[in-house]
């Protein structure tokens, strides 16, 4: 599973001071894109790449606080022509205790049509290496 580092802001709390859900969701923004940029050796540049997020599922297990020490784990759940499933977690690096998990489709897109195509086995390929 790939992992990176978060680092949580006090821009994410919310007044009880837990990092709010909209926070949370840039947080695991922030895993795939990290995870994108490992696979494919490269800076991901939003306005071009292929891949485009289409389904978010949350559950939000135990609170996040600012001086949590945290993690994003990510990793391929499996593939359709078009799409992948990808789980992630923001897991305690001191209790080991996940505290939010998601789960989301992501489809590969044409980006001058704006059409699904098939995602090429050369990136089926390196997306589950990293694994």
């Amino acid at each position: 599973m790939f992992s990176c580092p978060i680092q949580i802001r006090m821009s994410d709390l919310d007044p009880f001071n837990h990092v709010n859900n909209g926070a949370q969701c840039h947080l695991f923004d922030y895993g795939r894109t990290q995870y994108f940029e490992t696979v494919f050796g490269t800076e991901i540049d939003w306005l071009t790449f292929e891949y485009v997020l289409v389904h978010l599922e949350f559950d939000f297990r135990k609170q996040v606080r600012i001086h949590d020490q945290v993690v994003c784990e990510t990793e391929i759940e499996g593939f359709g022509h078009r799409s992948l499933k990808m789980y992630q977690h923001l897991r305690s690096t001191v209790t080991n205790e996940i505290l939010t998990t998601c789960r989301c489709v992501i489809v590969y897109i044409d980006r001058v049509t704006n059409q699904s195509k098939e995602i090429p086995e050369e990136h089926r390929n390196m997306l589950i290496q990293i694994q």
